[in-house]
């Protein structure tokens, strides 16, 4: 079963985590299903950026990005060429390392 090394993040996982994920799911799916609290403002439905993360390595292995989430990404904070909204992304059988940026845009949250 393939791991996801989360990269430490400041408030959702400080000392970073290593993680066993199903292929087939998603990294927002594996990551809550092991108290790794990342957004997911709209319920995983391709419809907000706050499930925004950085693949640093195992990106080619992810399923291809659909149009929708190619033109969500472009509103995310800290985009990047590795940038996958990780409710669309699918892991398969390689090992990931995924940074959740500093900063999403949630209005909600923000009020």
């Amino acid at each position: 079963m393939p791991k996801i090394i989360f990269l430490p993040h400041e408030e959702i996982c400080p000392e970073g985590a290593v993680i066993e994920a199903e292929p087939g799911t998603t990294i927002c799916e594996a990551a809550l299903a092991n108290d790794i609290e990342i957004e997911h403002a709209c319920e995983m439905s391709c419809a907000c950026t706050t499930c925004h993360v950085i693949v640093r390595e195992g990106y080619d292995s992810l399923n291809e990005l659909s149009e929708e989430e190619e033109d969500l990404l472009d509103k995310a904070w800290g985009l990047e060429a590795e940038s996958r909204l990780s409710c669309q992304a699918v892991v398969d059988d390689e090992d990931l390392v995924v940074e959740i940026p500093k900063y999403t845009i949630n209005y909600a949250k923000e009020n």
